[in-house]
């Protein structure tokens, strides 16, 4: 496993990779990282951890469905290392494509593209 310090980079580097548009427009939004996701989590989302592997989630209110919206806590996206390294067999380059991958997915969710529209965009 890489240091976290290492992982946390390459998410850093993800984010900054981002076109400014999108750094601009992403508001009260904290991204995290955490080992690999709860088993209650997984419980919860009815995801079998010996078929089913969660890289990352976003959860929160989406900016197309922010009305009314204040003193709110922030959203957050949670990146999962374990998974992350794991699906990228250990190597560092499919690692970082890995990460950026699973940030632009999450963020996707949090401009309000559901996993139905990220499908039909080619986005898997």
């Amino acid at each position: 496993m890489l240091p976290y310090e290492t992982f946390e980079r390459l998410v850093v580097e993800a984010l900054d990779s981002l076109p400014p548009f999108f750094q601009e427009k992403m508001s009260n939004v904290e991204v995290l990282v955490e080992d690999e996701p709860d088993p209650e989590l997984l419980a919860e989302m009815e995801m079998d951890p010996a078929e089913d592997t969660l890289l990352g989630l976003y959860q929160g209110i989406p900016l197309t469905e922010r009305y009314n919206y204040n003193l709110v806590m922030p959203d957050t996206i949670t990146l999962y290392q374990k998974p992350l390294e794991a699906v990228a067999g250990g190597d560092f380059d499919r690692i970082r494509a890995e990460v950026r991958h699973t940030v632009i997915h999450e963020i996707a969710h949090h401009f309000g593209i559901d996993d139905d529209r990220l499908i039909e965009l080619g986005a898997y």
